[in-house]
């Protein structure tokens, strides 16, 4: 059986690296292909993109010669927004389209951006709001030199998210499986996670775990679980 392409798309002010312990836990088979944003990780060179559509139209740019082969998207936060977005630009593409989408940590397109103005807070109220999140090391926010290399990655992250307008075609309705996964303490709540049923014809399926918005990094293990055996699902289906 050829391998599957799981594609992981970064949550605001991460890069491939911040899913390194992904790897180990996926089945064999799976070929686990983490992505970074201009700006991010392995393309720190590069401009920032401050465009939600501009960040998925990159994403999509970098996976399109692998469409050939079977492949799913993993997204988390503002990365599972541009896993959605790559999905459906492949569908309007009339392109291979993606076996499955496993978002975690976000509502659904429909509901409304909680940060829509959280990139023109001033530096130290958006460091508090980044730590309500509980996504950044502390050691990045005690270190002066570390914090300001991040913030301005960040914020433009969080720009993106926070100025992100559908398109019609964001709100057409995708022939995709889709898995949500949210934390019981996050910001997104369980209706709001509910309403990705919108976007797909078929029936979603939502889990909660235990924790904040960073819940994946407490359950990675049961995450990769779930994410394998429902790949080989779909594949033997």
């Amino acid at each position: 059986m050829a391998a599957i392409n799981l594609f992981c798309l970064p949550f605001a002010g991460g890069s491939y690296y911040a899913y390194r312990e992904f790897e180990r836990y996926l089945s064999e088979g799976i070929r686990f292909l983490p992505l970074d944003l201009p700006g991010h990780g392995k393309r720190l060179k590069e401009p920032l993109l401050t465009n939600l559509h501009d960040m998925a139209d990159d994403i999509f740019r970098q996976i399109e010669s692998a469409f050939n082969e079977p492949y799913v998207i993993y997204g988390h936060s503002m990365g599972a927004a541009l896993a959605y977005l790559v999905a459906q630009k492949a569908a309007t593409k009339k392109m291979p389209e993606p076996l499955h989408l496993f978002l975690t940590g976000r509502q659904a397109p429909s509901v409304a951006s909680k940060e829509k103005d959280a990139y023109l807070l001033p530096k130290q109220e958006f460091i508090r709001r980044l730590d309500e999140y509980g996504g950044i090391p502390k050691e990045i926010l005690a270190e002066k030199d570390l914090l300001d290399f991040f913030e301005p990655i960040i914020r433009a992250d969080f720009q993106a998210i926070g100025t992100y307008i559908q398109t019609e075609n964001d709100i057409q309705p995708l022939n995709i499986p889709i898995t949500v996964m949210i934390g019981l303490n996050d910001t997104t709540t369980y209706q709001e996670a509910l309403k990705w049923q919108e976007v797909s014809l078929k029936k979603i399926i939502l889990r909660q775990f235990p924790g904040g918005h960073f819940f994946i990094f407490e359950h990675t293990a049961d995450i990769c679980r779930i994410i394998s055996r429902t790949i080989w699902e779909s594949v033997r289906t």
